[in-house]
């Protein structure tokens, strides 16, 4: 039987703070940066392309902001005195809520964190946003390990 996709709406994030869920994460990605190089004594009229340092993308998380619930804004706020970093794990469940991809991200700490507007004539959930930067990510998926 041939397997199925797995869907990206069931995910759990650990952060440190309150468990309440989130509903959007973004930011998971990664690059290499490309030197390109040209030694003098070539006779190729081209350069030749080399990996350089590993870049990630700022990761982002968004929340329904829950009453006397203010752990974003205090890691925010305190992180200035403390520093404190954090791992973070995010993980793809399955049906029965088990890990099937987790992501593993390494000395996060927050660099923004963002309220939705408030708006008289609408009814919608106000979001809290933060944006975490990081040192990396470590991918494990099944029995593979990047």
């Amino acid at each position: 039987m041939e397997e199925l996709p797995l869907v990206n709406f069931h995910f759990r994030v650990d952060w440190g703070g309150t468990r309440i869920g989130f509903t959007e994460v973004t930011g998971l990605d990664m690059e290499y940066e490309v030197l390109e190089y040209r030694h003098g004594a070539s006779l190729e009229f081209s350069t030749q392309k080399l990996p350089g340092l590993r870049k990630f993308r700022n990761i982002v998380l968004k929340r329904g902001m829950h009453k006397n619930d203010n752990d974003f804004f205090k890691w925010f706020d305190d992180f200035r005195q403390s520093k404190e970093r954090r791992d973070i794990t995010i993980s793809l469940l399955n049906e029965e809520h088990e890990p099937t991809v987790v992501w593993k991200v390494r000395n996060t700490w927050p660099v923004s964190i963002k309220y939705s507007g408030l708006h008289a004539t609408k009814t919608e959930v106000f979001i809290e946003r933060m944006e975490l930067t990081h040192e990396g990510i470590q991918v494990e998926n099944g029995s593979d390990s990047e």
